[in-house]
């Protein structure tokens, strides 16, 4: 199983940025699937963006296509999410995950099979 680790949350103003950073340890990390998730207070977890093992596919939420960035350093063991012009309703614990069927997008939270403690994101109107 892959270890997940992730960085970067803390306050922002709205309409600034981000990176949050998650590091795996493990397994083969490159054969993944990987995704970001967030839960904001009395809120169910839901789908941020994801990216395939090879970084062909990639998915967003509706909510932040165009301000958000999923990538990866398979050397780095890590994949990033950039995030730009945040918004007061990003404020969430933002969570890294893995799945090992690569076969799955990685958007559905019963597909990832590893999963991070989770850092939490600010951003103050």
């Amino acid at each position: 199983q892959v270890q997940l680790v992730e960085s970067g949350g803390g306050l922002v103003q709205a309409g600034g940025s981000l990176r949050l950073s998650c590091v795996a340890s493990g397994r083969t990390f490159s054969s993944y699937v990987m995704g970001w998730f967030r839960q904001a207070p009395g809120k169910e977890r839901e789908f941020v963006a994801a990216i395939s093992w090879s970084g062909g596919n990639i998915e967003y939420a509706d909510s932040v296509k165009g301000r958000f960035t999923i990538f990866r350093d398979i050397a780095k063991n890590t994949v990033y999410l950039q995030m730009n012009s945040l918004k007061p309703e990003d404020t969430a614990v933002y969570y890294c995950a893995a799945g090992k069927d690569p076969l799955v997008s990685g958007s559905e939270a019963y597909d990832m099979d590893s999963w991070g403690k989770g850092t939490l994101v600010t951003a103050s109107s």
